[in-house]
């Protein structure tokens, strides 16, 4: 392992904090390499753009492809239901070898660092429990996590995040004017179905399947800029955490108009199920006037294309 971490830091792009601007954001000349960025409060910075990348997570899936530059990922880890893409770009993922999509009893990816590492990347996507960015950094390999999954981040994110990211990676893989022309179209799209309020009230809620805690999603997740643009108020609004456990009573006290139930994968009614099976569940408001709707997690968290396309979603099913 020691040979293997020592090749792959002569042959791989350095990770350095060299050229971070004042600020830690972002850093660069007239948008040419080398080019730094803070990500979760580390410094990354390319000296070129990437060429084999790694996808531990999916959540940049639409931006690559948006920026046509999901042929650059060379593996890829974790589930990608074929709910979230369009034709085009399941054909690209098809292409990609899946290394593993197995995970705890938590959900959490189960890889090794060593089987990435055997991968050569010059880029990995996703930060997970047993393969950390320190750990990565060791043997020169950058990591970028999408910001709003970073730990312990309190900023309430916005529409405007997705765009900024797609500015972010157009500026990594040389692709500015693909990133702007793809963040326009879906600010339009998103202006298209903007709604003002209309005084119902929403909550988005994660239950567990089988039994067991149901969690809500409060201010500082992408819930809440998605629930208002679809004309809702978070019945959680007030709560500055991104998502906590909720009980059924406090369900009851705020008794929103409408639930969105968001789930990883399976069968949508057994996530309905999960939450309808709750002793004293028919009082809700929402189970009695079948205002329930089950969308997969990415559609709403973490912010990127693909929570464009849950809006527009529950703007079909609630218009």
């Amino acid at each position: 392992m020691k040979k293997l971490a020592a090749t792959f830091m002569i042959t791989t792009l350095a990770l350095t904090g060299c050229g971070a601007a004042a600020d830690g954001k972002e850093t660069a000349s007239g948008g040419d390499y080398p080019f730094t960025i803070e990500n979760c409060g580390a410094d990354v910075t390319f000296d070129k753009a990437p060429e084999r990348t790694v996808l531990l997570k999916s959540a940049a899936v639409p931006y690559l492809h948006d920026l046509g530059v999901l042929d650059r990922v060379t593996a890829r880890a974790g589930t990608y239901p074929k709910e979230y893409y369009d034709a085009e770009t399941l054909a690209e993922l098809d292409k990609i070898p899946l290394l593993t999509d197995k995970t705890d009893t938590s959900g959490h990816l189960q890889i090794s660092q060593e089987v990435v590492i055997s991968q050569q990347p010059d880029l990995v996507f996703g930060e997970v429990d047993n393969l950390s960015r320190d750990t990565l950094s060791a043997v020169g390999i950058p990591l970028l996590e999408e910001p709003a999954m970073c730990p312990d981040s309190t900023i309430a994110p916005t529409f405007d995040d997705i765009y900024r990211q797609l500015d972010t990676y157009g500026k990594v893989f040389n692709r500015p004017q693909q990133a702007a022309t793809a963040a326009a179209a879906l600010k339009d799209r998103v202006g298209k179905v903007e709604k003002a309020g209309n005084g119902r009230t929403a909550a988005v809620l994660y239950p567990t399947v089988g039994g067991g805690v149901t969690y809500a999603y409060g201010f500082t997740s992408m819930a809440h800029p998605q629930l208002e643009a679809a004309g809702f108020k978070n019945a959680f609004g007030d709560s500055k955490e991104r998502v906590f456990e909720v009980t059924l009573e406090e369900l009851l006290g705020r008794n929103p108009n409408v639930l969105i139930l968001l789930h990883s994968d399976g069968d949508p009614k057994a996530v309905e199920k999960a939450l309808t099976d709750l002793p004293g569940a028919e009082k809700l408001k929402a189970v009695r006037d079948g205002t329930v709707m089950t969308q997969l997690f990415n559609f709403t968290e973490p912010p990127s294309p693909l929570s464009v396309d849950g809006l527009e979603k529950i703007v079909r099913r609630f218009r």
